[in-house]
């Protein structure tokens, strides 16, 4: 039999820095650890990278969380990138996939937006694992047309998506998909049933044989020796959200599937040995995590009732994104530098790749007085931050005094802050009418309080 079959892991936490300090805040809710990041990383990376399952999963890593990891747990990254070089030399394909960097809905974000996340995805990727990303995990999966063509033009050459995001011209997964122009990209479809019953039925996942006998068996065709099998799920399933996962996930992974008569592999190494024969059409503006679409990132919808909050929260942030990128812009091109070519560029400054000052003397094409040094820094520095606010967990729930909601608007109260220090604007009036409309239906605290609060924050340091 030559039937594959590859799990794809999802491995991403959201930036929990406070603002204020640069560091993470005790989150009494993670206890007996001190934050999320340290519960997450002893009770699944770790565990994870010693059982060596990270050799033989797809999987990606957001890069707000290996950055983290770099900072403060360099050795369980640098176990988990061993494991990619080592495919990636026994192989000629690593299994590892990059992510937009700040986890957004990018159907929901400005065209330039998508390329600066796209951008600084590729570009945190290549710093961690010291090579190119031939594939990209798209946050929530959300995909639209626009997206996948800016990942075709930056060299990616395929994605993962639920099997409701496309609609099948002909064959099989994986589809090539016609973006126009004569650019295409390679869509991997998972299994739906199979990756939820992975990632919810406790029962079914009690033991890796049964699971392979009762659940994964009876969906193999041995008619179709090209037959790929694919589940995607959180990566933090294993071991975070269901303890001992992690093992079952190795006992699978490291016997079981051979003895089911299935060779492992991951896309791209599937994409090595293989020729795509099927082809699809993308169902616009969908994601694997909300069946309407992308509303649950923008508005209420049955995913999460009594959030009405959200289309509100979301107003205000485009409308202040709109206003610091226009002044951002004119920043820039007044001192001789393309501002959407310097904001891509800016993410190696983040990584500690590149020193500003250096850098910023190749951009401009005049000399520029220690005034305007500072006030283009900070307006750089906002452009990182107001990314920040539209990080997808800050909608994921109903519920606007939850933890990531209150980041997201304490990022954009940050980004107003620098901003204002830039350029001498006062960006709070209209932003602050328009987020007091972002109301909490359990307490009545607006989005207009937390960002009021956290502003105030950063005039009296």
């Amino acid at each position: 039999m030559t039937q594959s079959f590859s799990i794809h892991a999802h491995f991403y936490q959201p930036p929990r820095e406070d603002s204020f300090t640069g560091m993470i805040p005790d989150e009494p809710g993670a206890a007996p650890y001190r934050n999320w990041n340290e519960r997450v990383l002893e009770t699944c990376y770790r565990p994870n990278t010693e059982l060596r399952n990270f050799s033989k999963l797809s999987f990606n890593i957001g890069p707000t969380l290996s950055l983290w990891m770099a900072n403060e747990t360099p050795e369980v990254l640098e176990k988990i990138v061993y494991e990619d070089k080592v495919n990636q030399a026994i192989y000629g394909a690593g299994n590892a996939m990059a992510q937009p960097f700040n986890h957004r809905i990018l159907p929901l974000a400005t065209p330039a937006d998508k390329c600066t996340q796209i951008k600084w995805g590729i570009t945190a990727f290549e710093k961690a694992f010291n090579r190119q990303p031939e594939g990209m995990w798209l946050p929530e999966t959300a995909v639209d047309t626009e997206t996948l063509q800016i990942m075709s033009a930056r060299g990616v050459k395929f994605t993962i998506l639920a099997p409701w995001q496309v609609e099948v011209d002909q064959g099989q997964s994986p589809y090539l998909v016609d973006l126009g122009n004569g650019t295409s990209i390679v869509v991997f479809i998972y299994h739906g049933k199979l990756s939820s019953t992975m990632s919810f039925d406790t029962f079914a996942t009690g033991n890796a044989d049964a699971f392979a006998e009762f659940y994964i068996k009876p969906e193999i065709d041995r008619y179709n020796p090209d037959q790929c099998i694919l589940i995607a799920t959180d990566g933090e399933l294993y071991g975070h959200h269901q303890p001992f996962r992690d093992k079952f996930l190795a006992h699978l992974l490291n016997g079981t599937i051979k003895q089911s008569g299935l060779t492992l592999t991951w896309p791209a190494l599937w994409l090595k040995q293989h020729k795509v024969t099927g082809k699809a059409r993308i169902v616009e503006n969908t994601s694997w995590s909300c069946h309407h679409g992308v509303d649950r990132w923008k508005q209420e919808c049955e995913c999460t009732p009594g959030s009405a909050w959200k289309s509100a929260l979301k107003r205000a942030f485009d409308r202040f994104n709109d206003l610091i990128f226009e002044d951002y812009c004119a920043l820039m091109t007044e001192n001789g530098i393309d501002p959407v070519e310097a904001r891509d560029e800016y993410i190696h400054i983040e990584l500690g790749s590149v020193d500003f000052s250096k850098w910023l003397e190749t951009r401009s094409v005049k000399k520029l007085d220690s005034q305007v040094y500072t006030r283009i820094q900070l307006a750089l520095s906002a452009q990182f931050t107001a990314q920040k606010m539209f990080t997808s967990c800050g909608w994921f729930f109903d519920d606007l005094t939850r933890i990531e909601p209150r980041n997201n608007i304490s990022y954009a109260a940050h980004a107003a802050y620098l901003m204002q220090k830039a350029t001498g604007k006062d960006y709070t009036g209209e932003v602050v009418v328009l987020l007091r409309e972002a109301v909490d239906r359990s307490n009545q605290l607006t989005a207009a309080d937390i960002f009021i609060y956290a502003y105030h924050r950063f005039q009296t340091s």
